[in-house]
């Protein structure tokens, strides 16, 4: 009886495992395509190299 208890409990714990490892997966593939755009735009700027060089600390 406890063999087979213990049977459904571990074959439970390695589905749940492989739902989890599944929405990871799935959560990691979501993240890719919204950072493809992001990363298309930064880019795609044009950065003013004079921007910044000096500093007014005057006040």
């Amino acid at each position: 009886m406890y063999i087979a208890v213990l049977s459904m409990v571990m074959s439970q714990s390695r589905v749940q495992e492989s739902a989890g490892i599944a929405v990871m997966k799935m959560a990691i593939n979501t993240g890719k395509e919204s950072a493809t755009p992001i990363r298309e735009m930064v880019n795609n700027v044009v950065v003013d190299t004079n921007v910044g060089q000096h500093l007014d600390i005057r006040s």
